[in-house]
């Protein structure tokens, strides 16, 4: 007879299939993670339950090496491992900030900080963790000018948007960069360039947790509430799960809850926050398959594209619109048009003899057969538009790209 034909070997390779991973390969063997929770370790956080893994569908995260219940401390991260304005305060940066007037921002003392760090490379007390770091951003304000033409309109807006917000904190804290030029022995506009300060701009949008930290005097009036938080900062996003996560002023730890089971050998979710898919690309650079969050955005100038223009009482329509914020966070959700999309259309195709009707179309009454059959053609119009117009963008993609 075989060896293990029987049902001991049936039980012991079901148990060996059991234990390999999912869909992820365990990472823990590559010396820069192998450097990271030694680094960690030094810090207080040891944690067995969870791996860098790589998977094939969200790229990089961390796999369990235990089931999880819902309801279970997932991870404990130690205020020793955090990286927040306090660090920068008690770092070699930490006079400058106090004696710069006016007094520059907590995202700016961030920024610097993770700059100043890079450049030092060896000799970072912090290289672990700036070794793990993305080299690169898919946010929008990293992608080529030709890329974010492609995008849809109001995204794009944003995407714009984003990089004014960029550049101008850029040219802003150049005279306090110059102010720097005491630590360095290269020259700091060389140090800190756009790219520097846009790669360590994207790091804190991308990667900060939630903290709250007191107001310091030496700090403008923005909130600081940033902290990058080494290895945590590895769990990827699904809008399917549910986390508790705070800092907790008795252990002096980040902690994250999971609201969900998770078995073992899989990928350990968290939960950025209930985002479109918009508010995922322009914040941290992806976007999610199956969102149930999900919408596409119909921007004014599109909706009045489909209106008839020779409306005489057009002009007081939109000034409507606009006073009830109504022009903006118009969307196509998986259920059809939005309330908000429904309501500005129906305003928007009032007929003149209805008009004076304009208040209960924003209290959701029906005022006609008519009014409401007119908004949801020009409704499927619109939507017949945007699709047309995404395949008209991911041809130009794939001749770009092909």
């Amino acid at each position: 007879m075989r060896k293990n034909r029987g049902r001991t070997g049936r039980k012991r390779r079901r148990k060996q299939f059991s234990s390999l991973p999912s869909n992820g390969v365990n990472q823990s063997h590559i010396l820069e993670y192998i450097q990271l929770r030694k680094w960690l370790k030094e810090r207080g956080f040891d944690d067995r339950n969870l791996r860098p893994a790589q998977f094939s569908d969200t790229g990089r995260g961390l796999m369990t090496t235990k089931a999880f219940q819902a309801g279970e401390l997932i991870i404990s991260l130690p205020e020793k491992c955090l990286l927040t304005t306090g660090t920068v305060l008690s770092s070699y940066l930490g006079e400058n900030i106090a004696k710069w007037k006016p007094p520059i921002s907590p995202l700016v003392a961030l920024c610097t900080f993770l700059i100043a760090e890079k450049y030092a490379g060896e000799q970072s007390v912090w290289k672990p963790y700036l070794d793990v770091l993305p080299k690169t951003f898919t946010c929008p304000v990293c992608l080529d000018q030709e890329v974010v033409r492609l995008l849809p309109e109001p995204i794009r807006r944003k995407a714009q948007e984003q990089r004014t917000v960029v550049q101008e904190l850029y040219t802003s804290s150049k005279s306090f960069f110059s102010s720097l030029q005491s630590l360095f022995t290269e020259n700091v506009a060389t140090v800190f360039n756009y790219d520097a300060l846009q790669w360590a701009w994207c790091t804190i949008n991308t990667r900060t947790v939630y903290m709250k930290h007191s107001q310091r005097e030496c700090f403008s009036k923005e909130p600081d509430v940033y902290a990058l938080a080494p290895y945590l900062d590895l769990l990827n996003h699904s809008p399917n799960v549910q986390v508790k996560a705070a800092f907790n002023e008795q252990t002096r730890c980040y902690e994250i809850r999971t609201d969900s089971h998770c078995r073992r050998h899989e990928e350990l979710f968290i939960c950025y926050g209930p985002h479109d898919n918009q508010r995922l690309l322009l914040e941290y650079g992806f976007v999610a398959i199956n969102n149930p969050q999900s919408g596409v955005y119909v921007s004014a100038d599109i909706l009045l594209k489909h209106l008839f223009s020779a409306d005489k009482q057009r002009n007081m329509k939109l000034s409507i619109l606009r006073n009830h914020n109504l022009l903006e966070n118009l969307t196509f959700g998986r259920d059809g048009p939005s309330w908000r999309l429904l309501t500005a259309l129906k305003l928007l195709c009032l007929g003149s003899d209805e008009f004076t009707y304009w208040k209960k179309v924003l209290l959701g009454d029906i005022i006609s057969a008519r009014n409401e059959e007119r908004s949801l053609n020009i409704a499927a119009k619109i939507c017949f538009s945007l699709i047309e117009e995404t395949q008209q963008v991911l041809y130009q993609l794939l001749r770009m790209w092909g």
